[in-house]
């Protein structure tokens, strides 16, 4: 028997949920107001959605501020048109610990392999905590959409974290799946949202194209 994608558990557990008589709750792991604006789309009428904005990975603090500028205006301008009430979580940035402590030690890694693993790594482990701390039943991260990650490297990271918090379900996505990015780029011309050119990693400043 051929086993099932993330993706067919994606669509078989949305089909459970929406049978639901309350929202559960979701935090929703986020890096820009790009990739956040299909999955709000897509999960807002099935889960009271949280955003999670945890990136002190994102080089140099002005792109920090501006990409977290950009979500904010886009979550409100999804509040007014849905007539939601989504909040923002924002962590604090202290990008000299993330790379005295994690990133400087990876330096030499190609792009792609074990640098960009630690740092999907340590946001989803972060969110994790967060929404077993506070009481979230279900936990995501957008990183998904985006088409320099693969979504199975991110959810097997997932799997591999949502262990340590058998509390918290991890909701499995590929969020490039349903025409997502289409969507994503149509908004982002549409709002004007910036759009970056790169991670945020301070190895892919100028560096626009790689597969991750």
């Amino acid at each position: 028997m051929r086993k099932r994608t993330d993706h067919q558990w994606e669509i078989e557990k949305l089909d459970e949920l929406r049978k639901l008589s309350v929202k559960p709750r979701l935090l929703m792991q986020s890096c820009c107001a790009v990739c956040n604006s299909w999955p709000l789309e897509y999960l807002y009428s099935i889960f009271d959605i949280t955003v999670y904005y945890n990136n002190s990975n994102i080089y140099p603090e002005s792109e920090y501020h501006l990409r977290l500028s950009e979500l904010k205006t886009y979550v409100a301008t999804f509040n007014t048109a849905k007539n939601t009430s989504i909040v923002i979580i924002e962590e604090p940035y202290d990008y000299e610990r993330y790379n005295a402590d994690f990133l400087s030690k990876r330096g030499f890694d190609k792009e792609g392999s074990n640098r960009c693993g630690m740092c999907y790594a340590l946001r989803i482990n972060q969110a994790l905590a967060y929404a077993d701390k506070h009481g979230f039943e279900y936990c995501t991260t957008v990183m998904t959409i985006s088409r320099q990650k693969s979504a199975d490297k991110i959810n097997a990271i997932a799997r591999r974290l949502a262990t340590a918090y058998p509390h918290v379900n991890y909701f499995y996505s590929n969020f490039k799946k349903n025409k997502g990015i289409d969507f994503s780029v149509d908004t982002a011309k549409a709002l004007g949202i910036y759009k970056q050119e790169y991670c945020g990693c301070e190895y892919s400043v100028h560096k626009k194209d790689f597969d991750v």
